[in-house]
């Protein structure tokens, strides 16, 4: 599963219009976002000025899946499609705030919704508000990732001024996904549970599998992007549409790395009081 570079290709001509006319530095542009007031307020703390709102969007049709269900299994065409719907969602968006001029993207949403053009049909959305950078860090360089693409961040106002005040930067958000069938019990395993508290070991097994799968695909972003780490992750189950027994495990969480190749993160120092 492979980034896709950002451009405007995909991105609606009515979109790369709006953009233009937020443009900073034109005459009468104003910025627009979706931050509440208090982050609005803490991300200009930060050092950052939102310019505007960008947004990407894809509609995609999920291909059918063959596969063995007597059996615990990854369904791989479900999982590429999922993936390949929020990168390109993402892609998108991250097209919009580099036609800003944005340095990053900031209370990034990632979400799926389903539409009645069919049941193997999705809208991925992907939204946030672009920044500018006051200065450029103080390690120098630029707050654009090694990719050269605006950084990704879906933590809050709050978060985000921590995590700068603290020396270090966001680079994007990571993510991975898997799409797991989990086999039914065979009728000898059910009649024998029955009244008893015992562990379904098959279950358990796949659900563990699964998970370790989104996880370290989200890992392996995160390296690519020469992280430090990764802050914030989710990871949530969700069931969409293709029955009881097969789920999504879809990781989430914002990758991050240091100002200064020397930096150390610093401590409150305790005083203490002694009277007498």
């Amino acid at each position: 599963m492979t980034n896709q570079q950002p451009s405007a290709e995909g991105v609606p001509a009515d979109a790369m219009r709006r953009l233009a006319e937020l443009t900073p530095g034109r005459p009468g542009s104003l910025f627009t976002s979706d931050l509440s007031v208090n982050e609005f307020l803490l991300v200009r703390e930060a050092g950052f000025k939102p310019i505007g709102l960008v947004l990407g969007s894809s509609i995609y049709h999920v291909g059918i899946q063959l596969g063995r269900w007597g059996k615990n299994q990854e369904l791989t065409t479900l999982s590429q499609a999922m993936y390949h719907a929020r990168e390109l969602a993402m892609t998108r968006m991250e097209a919009e705030a580099a036609a800003l001029g944005a340095d990053g993207i900031v209370g990034v949403r990632l979400t799926v919704e389903a539409r009645e053009f069919g049941n193997d049909i999705a809208e991925f959305i992907a939204i946030g508000t672009a920044v500018k950078a006051d200065a450029p860090p103080p390690g120098g360089g630029t707050w654009r990732n090694l990719k050269g693409q605006p950084f990704t961040s879906d933590l809050s106002g709050q978060d985000f001024w921590t995590l700068i005040r603290a020396g270090y930067a966001p680079l994007g958000m990571v993510m991975g996904t898997c799409v797991y069938h989990i086999a039914h019990q065979k009728m000898g395993a059910v009649l024998s549970n029955m009244g008893r508290n015992v562990e379904i070991e098959q279950f358990t097994q796949a659900l563990y599998d699964a998970r370790e799968l989104a996880m370290a695909r989200m890992q392996t972003e995160a390296e690519a992007l020469q992280a430090e780490g990764v802050v914030g992750v989710q990871l949530n189950a969700h069931n969409h549409r293709w029955g009881g027994h097969t789920t999504e495990f879809f990781s989430i969480g914002t990758a991050v790395r240091p100002l200064r190749p020397d930096h150390e993160i610093e401590r409150p120092t305790m005083v203490l009081s002694l009277d007498g």
